[in-house]
């Protein structure tokens, strides 16, 4: 059986050239505030905005050629169904996208420009993930997961590669975490080539599906909250292949604050002139919460996306000056 690190390495030359290595960035500033030597992994400056482009390229890559002709459907807040259609605008195969009613207006527009086609379904991202299974089903079509599959977990692994690639010695790297596809994947990656580093998990406490699955020790549901953190809302699908790896990699975890998210979502503006969306926020604020376990230490924080849209980028920098 191929394991899920053979599956990253192998992601690792297959997505290439179509999926750039992103750069890890110095921050004067963060290092400064948090008294540790902290590196920014710029996953926002992937052509899609978000680390979701890698998962979506290595999942269209794996199929057969009778799957890529008959198109595939996909689920998602925004990231994916960037990710998934760019992926299928390159390879030249038709892409579908339910998209729950609560994602931001600019990640939907940005979706169909890439010429996939958009289907807007009231209700919570769980639920339009849902009926993009059902319909990949009845029409027989593939699905690609946002998380839940291993092809799509390796493709955002490779994000682990290339941080220990680029630093190797790395005493922490933090994420936000959602369906569990970047961490399981980063993690298995870093534990393999990097196992002195350890895995942080970072939640917004509107939003932590994931992290009171892996407190009860099996995935249950569980309440959620508006949440300046759109890119990981949901709930984890039951049966999914990231618990598991999850539960192996992760070595700590933190919730953080809608207040806390806004305030690291300003410092990154104010000292690295980048506008992150609130998922990317939800690391940074992690990393600054925990920040006196790491002093004279070198981190790695994931900004694992820049799409918001204006308005919500200018409402969150209000809350952060209140």
């Amino acid at each position: 059986m191929v394991t899920l690190f053979e599956r990253i390495m192998d992601a690792h030359q297959g997505i290439r050239p179509d999926i750039p290595v992103t750069p890890l960035e110095h921050s004067k500033l963060l290092s400064r505030e948090a008294g540790c030597d902290v590196w920014l992994k710029a996953e926002h400056l992937m052509p899609t905005g978000s680390f979701k482009v890698r998962g979506s390229a290595n999942k269209i890559r794996a199929l057969g050629a009778d799957a890529k002709g008959s198109g595939v459907i996909t689920a998602s807040t925004g990231n994916h169904g960037l990710g998934v259609a760019r992926a299928g605008a390159l390879s030249g195969v038709d892409v579908t996208v339910y998209v729950s009613n609560t994602a931001a207006r600019s990640k939907m527009v940005a979706i169909e420009a890439l010429g996939a086609k958009l289907i807007v379904m009231e209700g919570s991202p769980l639920d339009s993930e849902i009926e993009a299974r059902r319909q990949s089903e009845l029409q027989g079509k593939p699905y690609v997961a946002p998380y839940n599959d291993l092809d799509t977990m390796a493709g955002q692994g490779t994000v682990g590669v290339e941080l220990a690639e680029q630093a190797p010695h790395l005493d922490a790297v933090f994420m936000c975490v959602g369906g569990g596809g970047l961490i399981g994947g980063t993690g298995t990656a870093l534990k393999a080539l990097s196992p002195a580093t350890r895995v942080v998990g970072v939640w917004p406490k509107a939003s932590t599906c994931m992290l009171d699955s892996l407190n009860a020790g099996h995935i249950i549901e569980t309440p959620e909250y508006e949440t300046l953190s759109d890119g990981s809302a949901g709930a984890v699908e039951p049966g999914s292949v990231t618990f598991p790896v999850c539960q192996e990699v992760i070595d700590d975890t933190v919730t953080v604050s809608e207040a806390e998210i806004a305030q690291a979502m300003r410092m990154v503006a104010e000292g690295e002139r980048w506008m992150i969306e609130g998922s990317a926020g939800v690391a940074v604020a992690g990393l600054l919460q925990k920040s006196s376990q790491y002093r004279g230490k070198k981190v790695a924080v994931v900004l694992c996306g820049r799409n918001i849209g204006l308005d919500m980028f200018l409402a969150a920098m209000e809350r952060a000056r209140n």
